[in-house]
């Protein structure tokens, strides 16, 4: 009887069966799918522009980003420059076979090994693509028609960056999408079937990978305020260059965008005229009044607004932490106490 529980406890059960199959199909159709986008916005093009990265080719707008590339002194793309279009499609595929393999074979053991190559698969691969954006983006053609001292193109590996005039929001595609959901089916059933039989001896090593994964993918799409660039960054609104620390503000989107504005009355017209709408806006942060690179969160910020502040577009409208910092500020400037709540477009419509 002993030797009969032992045997099952090294077979699959039901749920791992059924995720390795159903993960062994959707990583067959990551293959005729875009795995990667990086989407570009500029002034000049109004309808975007992109870059997709499929498993074995570019897809897009590539010969219009090369175009461009040239002029910055960024390296143009070809398909044939990346081993990784020859190298990804055999390694997709080949966790695909595994995967049925796994199914034929019919052990525990196995499917643990396919857990953690995914894993492997996964943080390689990142790691490789940030490589690439990090090489792309700052070994510049020395001899470029247009050269910014110190100035890199590095996109971001997820999320939203400002490059010169141009907005770089990188994300997964749908092939990306798959994959991830390859690996939070399999990491689930994985820790599953870990709380499930207790005597495992995979299950420290388990409980960590578990939350560090998740942990680490939602970091990369933070909604926490950026830094704004002061005398470079362009106000979202008006377009103008934000120049004063004392005054600026931005917002960030749901998807880990940043809008950045020079005052506040930007960033409220911004917002009365759509340019987030209310589903997506993340967070309102403004910057501190009286200390460098401190942002205040909307909720809490305290505002004072006086004629005597200038702000750069005339709303005259300062943030403080702290009441009695805006008390200290109103013996000195006098003015209107105010809150966001009280100029917040959204709360007008």
């Amino acid at each position: 009887m002993d030797d009969s529980s032992k045997i099952n406890t090294n077979k699959m059960t039901t749920l791992m069966k059924a995720a390795t199959a159903c993960c062994s199909v959707m990583m067959i159709i990551v293959l005729f799918f875009p795995i990667w986008k990086i989407e570009l916005s500029a002034p000049q093009y109004p309808e975007g522009l992109v870059l997709k990265i499929h498993a074995n080719k570019l897809g897009g707008n590539v010969d219009v980003v090369n175009g461009l590339n040239h002029y910055i002194g960024m390296r143009t793309l070809h398909e044939d420059d990346f081993i990784e279009f020859t190298v990804l499609p055999f390694i997709i595929g080949g966790f695909a076979a595994l995967g049925f393999l796994t199914l034929i074979l019919n052990r525990r053991k196995i499917f643990n090994v396919l857990v953690v190559l995914l894993l492997v698969i996964a943080v390689v691969s990142m790691t490789d693509f940030y490589k690439w954006e990090y090489n792309y983006g700052h070994e510049l053609n020395p001899d470029a028609p247009i050269k910014v001292p110190g100035m890199s193109y590095q996109p971001p590996l997820i999320g939203y960056k400002k490059l010169l005039n141009f907005g770089a929001y990188s994300i997964p595609d749908i092939g990306g999408w798959i994959f991830i959901a390859v690996g939070a089916l399999l990491v689930t059933t994985w820790y599953i079937e870990l709380r499930k039989n207790k005597k495992t001896k995979s299950k420290p090593a388990l409980s960590f990978a578990l939350p560090f994964l998740f942990m680490l993918f939602f970091a990369s799409c933070s909604t926490e305020p950026q830094t704004i660039r002061y005398g470079k960054d362009a106000c979202a609104f008006c377009k103008m260059n934000i120049v004063d620390e004392k005054f600026s503000a931005q917002c960030m989107s749901t998807k880990g965008k940043s809008y950045r504005f020079d005052d506040i009355h930007c960033l409220a017209s911004f917002l009365k005229n759509g340019g987030v709408w209310r589903n997506e806006l993340a967070g309102v942060y403004f910057s501190d009044f009286n200390e460098k690179n401190k942002w205040i969160n909307s909720d809490v910020a305290l505002l004072l607004q006086s004629d005597s502040l200038h702000s750069p577009m005339g709303w005259n409208m300062a943030a403080f932490d702290t009441e009695q910092e805006r008390d200290e500020a109103m013996k000195q400037f006098n003015g209107k106490k105010l809150a966001w709540k009280d100029i917040n477009p959204f709360n007008k419509k």
